[in-house]
């Protein structure tokens, strides 16, 4: 159903849009979709930074007697 809406559809939905809500209204909607894709990159950014320190950090915990029987 939604496959054949088309460019003359899409257009309509536009300005039915534009007509119900205003434009100072989905200006400032589009504003808080601004601010919510930053603040999305920016944890992802901070998730991956998290992630590459926690990988300097990481170390053997095998216990002492297991790393002697895989020498052998």
């Amino acid at each position: 159903m939604l496959n054949n809406i088309g460019l003359p559809g899409l257009l309509l939905i536009a300005v039915v849009v534009l007509v119900l809500f205003g434009r100072g209204k989905i200006s400032s909607l589009m504003g808080e979709v601004g601010k919510g894709i930053t603040s999305f990159k920016k944890g992802v950014a901070e998730g991956t930074e998290e992630l590459e320190n926690t990988a300097d950090v990481a170390r053997d915990v095998t216990p002492e007697d297991e790393k002697e029987k895989d020498k052998a």
